[in-house]
C-alpha cells in the first residue's frame, strides 16, 4: 500500500516557481498563522517568532524550485521553519539536549500515573514551559509537531537513542511537573 499524497495548493506553488507575487501572498496567507506557531513553540519569543518566520517564508520562495512534491508543501515549509528556529536556539547558545550528564537529576520513580481531573490543556501547557529547554524542544518535537526520533535526531544531530532518551526524561519530568 502506498501512501498518495494529496497536493491541495500545487497549482499555487507552481505559479509561485514562476514568480507570481500576488499566489506568493496567497500562499503565504495560507500558512502564516500555523507556522508561526511552530516559530513560538520553539523559540518562545513573540519577537524572535516573527523575524524567523519571515526569513523562512523568504528562503522558502527563494528555494521553491528545490519543492519536488516528495511531502506537502506545508510539511516542506515547516521544516524550514523548524529548522530556521534550531538555528537561532544555537546561535543563542540555548543547550538544546544537555541532560545527558545529569542522570540522577531526575529522581527514578516508577511511571506515575497522572490525575485526569487536572489533565488540561494549560495545564500541560504550564508544565511544558517549566521544562529545561532541551527538553521542551524535543517534547515539542515528537508530541507536537509529530517527527519521530529519527528526524529529530536528524534536525538537532543528536542520535535516535539520545532522542528517545531525552524524550523519555522530558516526559518523565513533565508528569510529575503536572502532578
Amino acid at each position: 500500500m502506498t501512501n498518495q499524497v494529496v497536493f491541495t495548493h500545487k497549482d499555487l506553488v507552481e505559479k509561485s516557481k514562476l514568480g507570481d507575487r500576488k499566489t506568493q501572498y496567497k500562499l503565504y496567507s495560507l500558512y502564516v498563522n500555523a507556522m508561526f506557531n511552530v516559530c513560538v513553540r520553539m523559540v518562545k519569543s513573540k519577537e524572535d517568532a516573527e523575524d524567523i518566520l519571515q526569513e523562512s517564508f523568504v528562503d522558502a520562495f527563494k528555494n521553491l524550485n528545490s519543492f519536488r512534491y516528495e511531502s506537502t508543501f506545508g510539511s516542506w515549509l515547516k521544516r524550514i521553519v523548524i529548522n530556521k528556529s534550531i538555528n537561532h536556539l544555537k546561535l543563542k547558545r540555548v543547550p538544546l539536549v544537555a541532560m545527558d550528564d545529569y542522570d540522577d537529576w531526575i529522581p527514578e520513580q516508577q511511571e506515575e500515573e497522572i490525575n485526569e481531573e487536572y489533565l488540561n490543556v494549560d495545564t500541560i501547557k504550564t508544565a511544558i514551559k517549566q521544562l529545561p529547554e532541551g527538553y521542551q524542544t524535543i517534547i515539542n518535537l515528537y508530541l507536537i509537531e509529530g517527527y519521530d526520533h529519527v528526524e529529530i535526531g536528524e534536525i538537532l544531530g543528536i542520535s535516535t537513542s539520545t532522542s528517545k532518551s531525552q524524550y523519555h526524561r522530558a516526559k518523565k519530568k513533565l508528569i510529575a511537573l503536572m502532578n
